[in-house]
């Protein structure tokens, strides 16, 4: 295939664009990009494809979601909004345990076919390649049976699906005040079983005082280094827990959220080249006051990328371009760092070194835009200007 007349923001050096471009794909890898004007002569083909000036940016990157879960928690949003916080719906019994009662009274099929509508607005919105975290189980067969749907995704649907193993995502009931005991009985295993299985990519967990302590979490992170397997950390959103540097520590793909982020959790980001995960939909719904220290991620040149945190209590929002206008509006990134976040940034905090810009060699995954300028991606509120997708070098029909 060969894409003419389009206008590339290969986000190379920035934005990267390039106007009156084209992009030459052999099978699902991108094989020349550049001027029109410098095209090969053995890319030349009769059937090209002409966006007539549309802007072409790589595929957008999710690298934050929880899309595999059951029901939905629309009364917590009403609750919350008559006053309890997020740590007092939690404590309450409300929060992750009402998704996790759901999700284990869900089949596997059940939880597949839910995913899917979320995946298709990720699609519709530009999405390629999505992370699915479990956490909603909390047991090891549920654990597992939310990993089994969301490998089964890719199967499905047009995407690229990478999964991680979230069972230290809160604690349940039963073992309440028994955190050491639920990692060992319950996170171990069935990160064993899933790694067997051919189920996890990633590893990650929740630090926070509704949920585990960087000492609970010490034994999670050393078998995922035996195991091989990389690390993250929702870490510092609620609470300055120190996770962000315990994760660096363990040379984390990304510690995400981040609000309550410390000088010393950045600088230990910066050396180990962990990357800063902004979710701005869950600072929007829960009606956050501190935002990340944005400035301070950029002065220690900490790479920043966006993501959506689709989840059903505090992002239930599937549009990586509606994350982008919330990470410019209210943590003041700029529309080239909000796009570089969904793309270059994102690819690095799945540890995908093959896609998140335009270059040969790399996964021939494109959206053409209904826009002139790659700022307009970030500039419009809840629009969505997504002409065509081109998920490995093939044509979304």
């Amino acid at each position: 295939m060969l894409l003419t007349h389009a206008t590339l923001a290969t986000m190379i050096d920035g934005y990267g664009l390039i106007p009156h471009a084209a992009v030459a794909l052999d099978g699902d890898r991108i094989a020349w990009a550049g001027p029109m004007a410098d095209l090969p002569r053995a890319y030349a083909v009769t059937d090209a494809l002409h966006c007539g000036g549309r802007l072409v940016t790589p595929g957008l990157i999710d690298c934050h979601s929880h899309a595999v879960h059951a029901g939905h928690r629309a009364a917590e949003f009403e609750l919350r909004l008559n006053g309890a916080s997020y740590e007092e719906v939690a404590r309450a019994g409300g929060g992750i345990l009402s998704t996790v009662t759901a999700t284990r009274s869900a089949s596997e099929d059940d939880l597949l076919a839910s995913a899917l509508r979320r995946i298709d607005q990720m699609i519709a919105s530009g999405a390629t390649t999505v992370e699915v975290k479990s956490g909603y189980g909390l047991t090891i067969k549920d654990e597992l049976k939310m990993l089994r749907a969301a490998r089964r995704i890719g199967d499905c649907r047009p995407v690229s699906v990478q999964t991680t193993h979230l069972a230290a995502h809160a604690i349940p009931p039963d073992y309440k005040g028994r955190a050491t005991a639920y990692i060992a009985e319950i996170a171990l295993p069935s990160l064993r079983a899933a790694h067997a299985e051919g189920l996890v990519d990633a590893v990650d967990a929740f630090c926070e005082t509704i949920a585990f302590s960087v000492d609970d979490l010490r034994p999670l992170f050393a078998e995922a280094r035996a195991l091989g397997l990389p690390v993250k950390l929702h870490a510092e959103q609620l609470t300055d827990q120190q996770g962000a540097a315990f994760a660096a520590s363990h040379g984390a793909l990304s510690a995400d959220h981040l609000e309550y982020l410390s000088p010393q959790g950045i600088a230990a980001m910066a050396a180990a080249g962990t990357v800063a995960v902004i979710l701005p939909g869950a600072f929007y719904t829960l009606r956050e006051t501190q935002a990340p220290p944005v400035a301070a991620l950029r002065a220690a040149g900490v790479p920043m990328a966006v993501a959506t945190d689709l989840n059903p209590g505090s992002s239930p929002m599937a549009s990586l371009p509606l994350a982008m206008n919330m990470a410019c509006t209210l943590f003041r990134l700029t529309p080239e760092e909000a796009l570089l976040g969904t793309t270059v940034h994102a690819a690095r905090a799945l540890g995908l070194a093959d896609r998140g810009r335009i270059a040969p060699g790399l996964r021939a995954d494109l959206c053409i835009w209904d826009a002139d300028h790659p700022a307009e991606l970030g500039y419009r509120i809840g629009a969505t200007p997504l002409h065509q997708r081109i998920f490995g070098g093939r044509l979304d029909a």
